[in-house]
Order: C-alpha cells, then structure tokens, then sequence
C-alpha cells in the first residue's frame, strides 16, 4: 500500500489549518491526553522535551503539507532521535508508523469535521455518509458494519463514530444532500446503527469525533464553553494554562 493513501493524496487549508494551531504538550505516556484534547495539544507520547517535541511537529508538518511519505518521515525521526539521544518504546518502523498515520489520519478526519460542519455546508448537506477503507490489511468487523450507513450529520453517533475510530482506522465520512438519498437507494437517512454509549469496535482513546471541539470553537463556542461542556479538553487546557 502505498505511503500517499495515509495522507489521503492530497492535504487542504483545513487540514494544516487545524495541526498548526495546536499547542505542544510533553508526555510521558500515549494516553497522557485524551479524546477530544488532541484536537488543541501535539505531542508525541514519551517525548518531554520542548524542542524534541517542536522538531517532530516539524516533520509531521512537512508530511502534511507537502506529501512527502512514511518514507521520507522515518529519515527526519533518525535525525531527530540521534540529535536528541531520545530512548523511545517499541521498533523503529512500528513508532515512526503509528506516529506519523496518526497524525496523518487525524488532522486530515478533523480538517474534513470543520469543512463538513460549516453551516452552509450543513444547510444543503445534512446527511453523512460512513465509508469503510478496503486498503486495511485487517478490517474491524464493526467498521464493515457502517459502511453505506447514511445518519443524520447532527446525530449523537458521530459524536463517538465519527473516523478514525482506531488505531490504522482509514474510514471516511461523506456528506450528502437529501436529493442523493435515492442514488444510494434510500427515501430517508438511516438510523444510527448503535446506541451512541457503545463504543464496540472502537479502540481505547478514540470513542470522540476528531476536529469537533476545534469545528465548535471555530463556528459558535468559546473556550470557556468548551472547557465546561467537554472535561477532556477542560484537562488540557488547565495543565497548559500551569506550564505559561
């Protein structure tokens, strides 16, 4: 498979828009931050140094923006690691993978979240329809499951389902205008396929929807809003509001 389906071949305004205007966070564990507060922190889980952290964002940037490849990041994560000395966990190829598909995956789901909840988007386009990557070596049977399941854009379920949702999760949402039902040989949208609470097939950490708390600061709330309605953002933003 290669490299460019991560980035989904092409980064747009949204995308890089939205991991630029993160703040580094040091960690020293992956689950340090959670959910929704990766929307506003970057961070690399076991680096606690802030320029180690700034040079990866660097190389993650350039990822985005310019397409280079798992290839191409794997050679600046040397430089990188021998520059600092960084005793990183796991295999080189597996940590420069899941670095660099996360962010890849994620930035790209939350700058199509932002695109897709603009309010003349969502006047004309109420629907979103689920699509599963048939490029994943092991498909989530779950995933399988929502594939072609067109639920209403302000459904509940999104707010846990919304892609990825999982560690090398490449499913995608679409959004759709009532006159397209027919074309997928529906009169009306469907209902959600689980209960919003469940969070079968859905890995630990990514039961959140990528890019909505960063969609709703954009469009109507504050960050106090935020901080109140969402506890892991909340977190994120006191700890960041200790370290200035």
């Amino acid at each position: 498979m290669a490299d460019t389906t991560i980035a989904f071949n092409a980064p747009f305004e949204d995308q890089l828009a939205f991991f630029r205007k993160k703040t580094n966070v040091p960690t020293a564990r992956w689950d340090d931050i959670m959910r929704s507060a990766h929307d506003h922190g970057f961070m690399v889980a076991g680096a606690m140094q802030a320029d180690l952290i700034a040079d990866f964002r660097t190389a993650i940037d350039k990822a985005i923006e310019l397409g280079t490849g798992l290839a191409e990041f794997r050679k600046d994560f040397d430089k990188i690691v021998k520059r600092y000395g960084w005793d990183y966990t796991g295999g080189r190829d597996w940590r420069t993978s899941v670095i660099y598909k996360t962010n890849l995956t994620a930035s790209y789901s939350a700058g199509r979240f932002i695109q897709l909840s603009a309010p003349e988007v969502s006047r004309v386009r109420p629907y979103w329809l689920y699509r599963h990557s048939d490029s994943v070596l092991s498909p989530r049977p779950e995933h399988e499951s929502w594939d072609g399941k067109i639920v209403a854009a302000n459904d509940s379920w999104w707010k846990t389902h919304y892609p990825p949702n999982g560690w090398g999760c490449q499913c995608y949402v679409f959004a759709i205008a009532k006159d397209e039902l027919a074309k997928y040989g529906k009169k009306e949208p469907d209902a959600a396929p689980t209960a919003p609470q469940s969070t079968a097939g859905i890995d630990k950490g990514w039961d959140y929807a990528p890019g909505q708390s960063a969609a709703e600061r954009i469009y109507s709330q504050k960050e106090s809003d935020l901080k109140a309605k969402d506890p892991d953002v909340a977190k994120l933003f006191e700890r960041l509001n200790k370290e200035r």
